[in-house]
């Protein structure tokens, strides 16, 4: 592992009696990045993730974290990677902050300002004092993020940190691992929202029936593949017409909307082509394929173990 991956697993597995959840996995996440790691329920993404942080131990395969072996030197390398998994443990008698002061006993105390600057980071400053038994989901959320912050780790893995999140709530964890990301951390994200990870992930990993399906940068998965979207005021001729080419034979509408390639893949010469035919373009873009859409069709079957 060099000094640009912070973790990595080699040829990974785990089977629980005769049933696989994770098959020979090979994963890299890089320094500074937000690395996404997508399947479906029951793909082997929380099983991967307690193997990584070396609380359960795989069937076969290893993972290395910050360059030690998780399964010998775990000791060494867990103060220096902070976890989120499923809903935070949280005293819900108590305030926000007895809560990190409660956490932060645990890991051998931290300085009075370090609990003040990861409750600014979270943005939980003013209700610090409050009972977390008042607090809203998303505002659990963060204080379980905040608690992972303490010991101001290099590596954070979250998994599915935007669990039972409304709408403002996942809003707010968005933002949250934007600004942690811009700090220099690195953040490992499991996660099931998949417009919020288009948005802030830069590669994705997808896995389905414990077996790696893909990675990539999530840029190049939902990038133009050729096709433009072109909005006009009769797209039911435009199709025709465009059908009648050799290079159209694909052209289809979408929700009255023309999807199709163009003559040479540039769209200048699309709209050259309806122009000369007096279909005139109101619009034309480089069609986007959506997260979702790639990750349903990579994961068109499913099962397994979580």
């Amino acid at each position: 592992m060099n000094d640009a991956t912070v973790l990595t697993t080699h040829q990974l597995s785990k089977s629980y009696g005769s049933r696989p959840a994770v098959k020979h996995l090979d994963l890299d996440v890089r320094r500074g990045e937000i690395f996404g790691f997508l399947g479906p329920n029951g793909a082997g993404k929380t099983t991967t993730i307690r193997m990584a942080l070396g609380l359960i131990r795989p069937s076969s395969g290893r993972v290395e974290v910050l360059g030690c072996d998780i399964a010998r030197q775990k000791a060494e390398v867990l103060p220096r990677v902070g976890a989120l998994v499923e809903s935070p443990a949280l005293y819900t008698y108590m305030s926000g902050r007895d809560n990190l002061r409660a956490f932060a006993a645990v890991l051998g105390g931290v300085p009075a300002r370090r609990l003040d600057e990861v409750l600014d980071v979270v943005d939980l400053r003013g209700r610090q004092k409050d009972r977390v038994g008042s607090y809203s989901m998303g505002m659990k959320q963060r204080l379980g993020l905040a608690v992972a912050l303490l010991h101001e780790p290099e590596l954070l893995v979250l998994d599915e940190p935007a669990n039972g999140l409304d709408p403002a709530g996942i809003v707010e964890m968005r933002d949250l691992m934007r600004r942690l990301a811009a700090s220099g951390k690195t953040i490992f994200v499991s996660s099931h929202v998949l417009g919020e990870v288009q948005q802030i992930c830069d590669r994705v990993a997808i896995i389905n029936l414990g077996q790696l399906v893909r990675v990539a940068p999530v840029a190049d998965l939902i990038g133009a593949h050729g096709e433009f979207e072109v909005k006009l005021e009769n797209p039911e001729r435009a199709l025709q017409l465009v059908r009648e080419q050799p290079w159209g034979s694909g052209a289809r509408l979408q929700e009255g909307t023309l999807v199709t390639t163009s003559p040479s893949g540039r769209g200048r010469d699309l709209v050259q082509f309806l122009a000369q035919a007096d279909c005139w373009p109101d619009a034309v873009s480089e069609r986007q394929h959506d997260l979702e859409e790639i990750f349903l069709d990579l994961t068109a079957s499913n099962g397994g173990v979580n």
